[in-house]
């Protein structure tokens, strides 16, 4: 089985294929995506900080410099706030609004949340055991990442309910080759997300409080503030990029963990462990498998020059299973003191919300984990979920 993105054989276990693909060569041409797959950890780690490369490259070119369609207009609102995002900014954009964001999201915001954070998952593990069990997707993943993020911007409990349809629908953009009705509900979601952080915004403008929001909003420097686009683009980013990983890290690491019987009885023995455990989940089945960028100067790979113009797929899955970087990389080693995996990125785009995410992981397995719960098993098999670039199950039901 090759590369496939489209296969479901595929996506259920893409590593053998990974493993052929480090076998053939550094960069591989991929004529079903039309990128240059790039699947070493070292060569990954290093064009992540690359320069040459960039998220986008309408910071230097054109579309029609650069070789390449502009979107159609109606997807704009879509591209207007998904470009106004950390994410998809390069310098001198991405320093200025990553520093001015910096400035609200501090190490100390997330460890004010971090109370917030164990109790809401000791609540939703209550719940699921008063329930006798259910689908782990809906109760414990899902609703914990949104709650945190939400409580995080400052949106009150009764406005919560569209935050995950929203995100589920804007991040389907980030797929290979995403539809026309994809599009249609990105470009939707975008321009009800937007309006409805517009009014938040205004109002925390009149009654600021302790929220991110807030602190956005008071955030300058000598260079002024953040737009209301920035401001607009980085909460929906925190809440596209840091549920849709959480999500899947949960779902995907408890299923890595039921067909790894022996370390979930350690895990569960030894919760000590989590730290290293999250970060091992991570790297062993990472939610993002594939990032993407355009090659703004010609550069050259194990021997394959790759021209301004193209696009390469920065493979994180497979990076994170780099026999050259990780010893015995296939096996699932919960204290692995030495895992620098990829699963954040790196370089400027690392993701600003890594520590964040730590913490909801540590606080959604440990709840589950924790004495007086019994143990979790797994009802049956789960089936994948369409989509390969962010990868995870359909549901995941489970009893004790």
């Amino acid at each position: 089985m090759g590369f496939d993105p489209w296969d479901a054989a595929f996506v259920a276990d893409p590593y053998p294929a990974y493993r052929e693909l480090r076998e053939q060569g550094r960069a591989i041409w991929s004529e079903a995506t039309g990128q240059w797959l790039v699947p070493h950890y070292a060569d990954v780690n290093a064009l992540l900080r690359d320069r040459r490369l960039g998220r986008t490259y309408l910071h230097r070119f054109t579309h029609e410099e650069f070789g390449r369609e502009a979107p159609p207009p109606a997807h704009e609102p879509f591209h207007v706030l998904n470009g106004n995002g950390l994410l998809d900014l390069e310098d001198p954009a991405h320093a200025r609004v990553r520093r001015l964001v910096a400035k609200a999201f501090t190490p100390r915001t997330v460890e004010q949340l971090v109370p917030a954070v164990r109790r809401m998952a000791g609540k939703l593990a209550a719940e699921l055991l008063a329930d006798g069990g259910g689908d782990l997707l809906t109760a414990v993943a899902e609703p914990l990442p949104v709650a945190v993020i939400a409580e995080l911007l400052g949106v009150p409990e009764s406005d919560r309910g569209p935050l995950r349809p929203w995100s589920a629908d804007i991040c389907g953009m980030f797929e290979l080759r995403p539809d026309e009705e994809t599009a249609r509900r990105a470009v939707r979601a975008s321009v009800e997300f937007s309006d409805y952080l517009r009014a938040l915004i205004a109002e925390r403008r009149e009654r600021p409080g302790g929220d991110l929001i807030s602190g956005l909003i008071a955030a300058h420097d000598e260079e002024g503030r953040l737009s209301e686009q920035e401001m607009i683009s980085t909460c929906v980013l925190l809440l596209n990029a840091g549920h849709e990983a959480t999500v899947n890290t949960t779902v995907n690491g408890w299923w890595t963990l039921f067909r790894h019987p022996d370390r979930l009885a350690d895990l569960r023995r030894n919760p000590e462990k989590l730290s290293t455990a999250v970060d091992e989940l991570l790297r062993y089945d990472t939610p993002l498998q594939m990032f993407e960028r355009w090659v703004l100067d010609d550069i050259e790979i194990g021997g394959v020059t790759i021209p301004r113009g193209a696009e390469v797929a920065l493979l994180f899955g497979s990076a994170n299973r780099d026999p050259a970087r990780f010893t015995d990389p296939d096996t699932l080693d919960l204290v692995r003191a030495d895992n620098p995996h990829l699963s954040f990125g790196a370089g400027i785009h690392y993701c600003l919300g890594a520590p964040l995410a730590r913490r909801e992981l540590e606080a959604s397995f440990g709840a589950l984990l924790a004495d007086g719960i019994p143990p979790l098993r797994l009802v049956r098999e789960p089936q994948w979920r369409d989509g390969y670039v962010i990868r995870g199950l359909e549901e995941l039901l489970v009893e004790f």
